[in-house]
């Protein structure tokens, strides 16, 4: 039987962000994403980014999977206005497309027919501030673009995507430095920075504006908290690369990149961490007992509280970072 999905209780509190690892494999776990497909899904995420009113944090785009760091905030009590609601309907439908919508709305406008409009909004609302809606619409869209260009039809990705609920603050700048490592740790590049398909490779290369402000901005928001900025993206850099285990060394007038000296969790972060996937809830302890209180009625009887101790590679976070699930084998 499929376990319900892990989402924040708070989920729908403007004050307490829900923050989530999400994780979906090419079926087969078939190399088939080349540089052409890695771009065009990149440009779909930022798209799917635009209407959904989540928020990228972090993300890596693989060669058969992609890790994606994101922030769901809870739809505006207010709800949009319909100013709001044409400029994230521009993000992902054609400017057709949406004018026949534009009329539409201003035309129960003029006729003072308040309900026929929230109809009209609703159509599209119920797809945005929600995990399983971006990831469905994302999912779906790509698969729709990769079957026309190779002439294929049927699913593209295995079974449902992978979740795991992340506490803001330590957990969520480490599962964003060890998203930014994957290439790293699959040995294609020595630096993150050098992955174009990655937050951190947007960050560098993409400059100040654009996508590459946005990947700052995540990136700033997962390791600094809301409201932080990344205008001083020299020293934010600087900090990140720390948190990765990296260094930047100047040797004849050229920036070499070299291994900092090892520290336990940046080691660990240069390791695949099952608990970053599996573990359901990554937080501080206080955090997942939160989590694990709110969804009693998941577990038996007899299990007290919710926080198991991180093991194996992963011991390095132990007692910073706890998980709801205790993965004794295959860490």
């Amino acid at each position: 039987m499929r376990q319900p999905r892990w989402l924040a209780p708070w989920k729908d509190s403007p004050d307490k962000p829900a923050i989530y690892h999400c994780i979906s494999r090419v079926v087969d776990r078939r190399m088939v994403l080349d540089d052409l497909q890695r771009e065009q899904f990149r440009t779909f995420l930022r798209m799917q980014e635009n209407f959904s009113g989540c928020r990228i944090l972090a993300y890596c785009v693989m060669s058969n999977h992609f890790h994606l760091l994101l922030e769901v905030p809870p739809m505006p009590a207010e709800g949009l206005s319909d100013a709001e609601l044409l400029k994230r309907l521009r993000a992902i439908y054609p400017e057709a497309t949406v004018a026949l919508f534009a009329r539409e709305l201003a035309t129960a406008r003029q006729r003072g027919d308040s309900a026929a409009a929230q109809r009209l909004h609703e159509r599209h609302t119920y797809r945005m501030h929600d995990l399983s809606e971006f990831m469905k619409t994302l999912l779906q869209r790509f698969t729709r673009w990769f079957n026309r260009s190779h002439q294929r039809s049927g699913t593209l990705w295995e079974s449902r995507f992978k979740s795991v609920l992340v506490e803001d603050g330590t957990a969520a700048r480490t599962m964003a430095a060890y998203i930014d490592l994957n290439p790293v740790r699959a040995g294609m590049v020595a630096d993150p920075a050098h992955y174009r398909w990655s937050s951190y490779g947007e960050a560098v290369g993409g400059g100040p504006r654009g996508n590459g402000a946005k990947a700052r901005a995540g990136l700033a928001r997962a390791c600094l908290g809301n409201g932080a900025s990344s205008s001083r993206w020299a020293e934010f850099d600087r900090l990140y690369r720390d948190l990765m285990g990296l260094a930047l060394r100047h040797h004849t007038g050229k920036a070499t990149t070299v291994l900092a000296p090892e520290v336990p969790l940046a080691a660990m972060l240069r390791c695949r961490v099952r608990y970053f996937t599996d573990g359901a809830v990554i937080g501080s302890r206080g955090f997942v007992d939160e989590v694990f209180a709110a969804a009693r009625h998941r577990f038996p009887e007899r299990r007290r509280d919710g926080p198991r101790r991180l093991r194996g590679q992963a011991k390095a976070a132990a007692g910073t970072l706890w998980s709801m699930r205790d993965l004794r084998v295959g860490i």
